[in-house]
């Protein structure tokens, strides 16, 4: 029992290093897309067309692949996700044409579509009962990966150029074989799993009235999250900041995200778990008023503020997912697949018109408007009942 335990505390372990690691080549190409356009002579509207496209493939696609993974008890997706996105993803900014540009990207973004399913549900698994602490671990490290990315990339780019971007696969890959040699197999330790038909296992999750629940508390979170990193850095790069100042903002944004993702856990044993989602979800209008107010006048202030938006609006993010982990058990990567990708990837896609929005009613008032929408959808949460596994 003890070295099942200990196998357990490893495994989590690795597992949340191998998010950090992905989630950092998640954040590669967003500030080096403008680079890659000029290298290879496309235009703005083609790049947004890609970056759509990459949207589809990493987290639309993830209820698909937890489908798969929870038909199984390998490690397939743990593993080949990190693979292709540790391979191909720093292979994208030196790819000669557009073409393979876009094969790099939809296939290093299939990557982490993988990665993500498979690697909640085997968090979930083992963590048996403390779920919720070690589920805000390895979220947080995600999301500090994601958070580092971009300057990463941007300064290996600087010192070195796009074409050196490739040489980071090797992170990726030593950590991929350290995986396999220390993430046990779940047949070593578990029956297989009970097949699942496919239309059956979606109509169950969707037609499950508090998924939907969670699945509209994951799109409000997300929606905040990406309108503000979408649209604020254009209001920055108006009032003539500096690459490195949005940059470093973007970071400050997630990397608060991920300090309130990781102490989620010890703030829901205190307050517990409706108090989180409704903090987070009424917190960030008046949060994203004070910026309105301050950003033109109070510029460091306002990136402070910047940041407990970003803190405000993750803290919540492990309580709804292991809530949807435990409403619907037999589903674990499945409702992983939906929470942490699709309702993310639909709000992106959804969002792909906000410049022109923003561009008529102006970034301030858009994000404004935004970022009630969660404030109200939060009637919502009195409706949601905790499930004991």
């Amino acid at each position: 029992m003890y070295r099942f335990v200990r196998n357990c505390k490893t495994s989590i372990i690795w597992l949340s290093l191998a998010h950090l690691v992905c989630d950092v080549y998640g954040g590669f190409l967003n500030p080096l897309m403008p680079f890659i356009a000029a290298k290879l002579n496309f235009t703005m509207a083609l790049a947004t067309v890609l970056v759509a496209i990459t949207q589809i493939c990493s987290n639309m696609l993830q209820p698909i692949f937890g489908f798969f993974a929870d038909n199984i008890n390998k490690r397939f997706f743990i593993f080949w996700g990190l693979i292709l996105a540790s391979i191909f993803i720093p292979l994208a900014p030196s790819a000669p044409n557009i073409f393979l540009l876009t094969v790099f990207m939809i296939a290093g973004s299939l990557g982490g579509s993988f990665f993500h399913p498979q690697s909640m549900g085997f968090v979930n698994f083992f963590s048996g009962k403390n779920c919720s602490n070690n589920m805000g671990l390895f979220i947080s490290m995600g999301s500090l990966g994601f958070a580092l990315g971009p300057l990463l990339a941007a300064y290996i780019t600087q010192i070195a150029g796009l074409d050196k971007i490739c040489y980071t696969s090797v992170f990726g890959l030593t950590l991929a074989a350290m995986m396999f040699a220390f993430v046990p197999k779940l047949s070593k330790i578990e029956e297989p799993p009970e097949h699942k038909e496919f239309f059956k296992s979606f109509k169950d999750i969707l037609s499950n009235r508090q998924m939907n629940y969670l699945m509209l508390i994951a799109m409000m979170k997300s929606l905040v999250t990406n309108s503000s990193c979408i649209l604020l850095p254009f209001l920055w790069k108006s009032m003539n900041y500096s690459p490195f100042y949005i940059g470093f903002a973007l970071f400050l944004f997630v990397f608060m995200g991920s300090i309130g993702s990781f102490l989620s856990p010890h703030v829901e044993k205190h307050f517990g778990s409706k108090p989180i989602i409704y903090f987070s979800m009424w917190a960030t209008f008046p949060l994203m008023l004070i910026f309105a107010f301050v950003y033109k006048t109070m510029p460091i202030f306002s990136m402070f503020v910047f940041g407990i938006i970003g803190f405000t609006t993750m803290l919540a993010q492990p309580v709804v997912l292991v809530w949807a982990q435990r409403t619907v058990p037999e589903y674990k990567s499945i409702a992983a697949g939906f929470i942490n990708g699709f309702c993310w990837g639909t709000v992106a896609l959804c969002l792909s018109g906000l410049g022109f929005v923003a561009q008529k009613f102006g970034i301030i008032n858009t994000i404004l408007v935004l970022t009630t929408i969660p404030a109200f959808s939060s009637y919502f949460v009195r409706y949601l009942k905790y499930e004991e596994m």
